[in-house]
């Protein structure tokens, strides 16, 4: 019995490491981060505690945003192909994510690829931006009720003589 006992622990962990580095491919928020620090040459940096700080923001805006995850690239130094780039996120986000923005300047130095992924009541946004040689990578889940509250203050106004009326939605 003590035999059959130590053999299941070898097994397991050798299987374990094999296992993880079979499937080798990360999807989701690392996913991305990974195959583009990979694929560029860069290194993220995470901020420290965001969990926490992604659980004091779903507080305070009482439940309106909540997963936060962000990382942070700096020091591209090769241009980055939007198709590739574009590519990448897509390949990694997964099933059920479709882009909803894709801007690219002229040069290509600055991109911008939204994303947003229906989770019942909420809606999943994950956002790439480049700008010029640093980049940005933003993961949050939002329910779009508790947006409109936040945002409602800040609705386009035009004026119309001296009254500021707000726009129809």
């Amino acid at each position: 019995m003590r035999r059959l006992w130590l053999i299941s622990i070898v097994v397991v962990a050798l299987a374990v490491p094999v296992a993880v580095l079979a499937g080798g491919g990360e999807n989701g928020f690392d996913g991305v981060v990974h195959s583009i620090e990979s694929r560029y040459h860069v290194r993220a940096t995470r901020i420290p505690f965001l969990g926490l700080a992604s659980l004091v923001t779903r507080g305070a805006t009482h439940g309106g945003v909540g997963g936060l995850h962000v990382a942070e690239m700096e020091n591209f130094s090769e241009a980055v192909d939007g198709d590739e780039l574009d590519r990448i996120v897509e390949e990694k986000l997964g099933a059920g994510w479709e882009r909803m923005v894709r801007e690219t300047s002229r040069k290509g130095k600055e991109q911008t690829l939204i994303f947003v992924h229906p989770e019942g009541d909420r809606m999943g946004l994950f956002v790439v931006d480049l700008d010029g040689h640093e980049m940005n990578v933003v993961q949050v889940s939002v329910d779009p009720k508790h947006l409109d509250d936040d945002i409602g203050p800040y609705k386009h106004k035009h004026r119309d003589g001296d009254k500021d009326e707000e726009q129809p939605d």
